[in-house]
């Protein structure tokens, strides 16, 4: 019997197959070349038919590989490998940490083109991402017990993480109302100073009088500030700010006459 692995990368691998053969034909193959892999004719544009067949191929591998392991079934396994059950594999928890790493990496890529200081704000996401991920792998696998885990992990790197986590969240947010600001009409700007104080005040209130709120929710709508804050920082960092006009005192010299000599 088939698994569903197995029927998913072969049906893959026929189309990519497929896909090879028409795109050969398209550029060039001549006789049965794309379809003997150019032992009778050309195969057309070499690069793209190879790239197309090799992961076909790949696809074709991954199908009989799953098929003979039956989809990671676990009394395969143990069939497999000669005993009677597998021991218990140890459970991980759910991570946020490639959504932020996506995040610091994109943030690095958009600093390539926008400015330096948002390139390194990306370096500084992404090399916090990579420790709390790897202490992450490290806790979900250092006892069979998860609540163990999470109280060992969070006895080492609360300590580290409230204190740098508060600091980064309020310059972060800082710099960028103050990008908003700056970039804003003076009454553009009393507009959004306005507006961000509402939002906050209006989180505020909401936690302190729903203290058993749930908490993904309450994040949730302050992860959405924040972004939308962050985006807005740095849509104003690159348009730059506005032009500011300094109004000059004219002191003139009095004359005789005014001075009454």
């Amino acid at each position: 019997m088939f698994t569903t692995g197995f029927k998913f990368f072969f049906g893959l691998a026929m189309a990519l197959a497929a896909a090879a053969i028409a795109y050969g034909y398209s550029t060039g193959g001549e006789h049965v070349g794309p379809l003997t892999l150019g032992w009778k004719g050309g195969v057309g544009e070499h690069v793209g038919y190879l790239v197309l067949i090799g992961l076909g191929l790949a696809s074709a591998g991954l199908g009989g590989l799953l098929v003979a392991m039956r989809d990671a079934d676990p009394a395969a396994q143990a069939h497999y490998l000669g005993v009677e059950t597998l021991a218990p594999a140890a459970s991980t928890t759910g991570s946020m940490w490639p959504v932020a790493g996506a995040f610091g990496a994109a943030t690095m890529t958009i600093g390539l083109v926008v400015h330096s200081a948002v390139f390194v704000l990306g370096l500084v996401i992404v090399s916090l991402v990579a420790l709390e991920w790897t202490m992450d792998a490290w806790a979900d696998r250092a006892t069979g017990d998860p609540d163990a885990n999470r109280s060992l992990r969070d006895r080492i790197m609360a300590p580290i993480e409230i204190p740098l986590a508060g600091v980064a969240i309020v310059g972060v947010f800082v710099l960028a109302v103050s990008r908003i600001l700056l970039n804003a009409s003076v009454n553009g700007a009393l507009v959004w100073a306005t507006l961000i104080a509402v939002v906050i005040f209006g989180l505020g209130t909401l936690m302190a009088n729903r203290p058993h709120i749930s908490r993904n929710l309450l994040a949730g709508l302050a992860l959405t500030a924040g972004v939308a804050v962050l985006a807005g920082g740095i849509v104003a960092a690159v348009d730059g700010t506005r032009e500011f006009h300094h109004h000059e005192v004219d002191h003139e010299t009095p004359t005789h006459s005014e001075t009454g000599e």
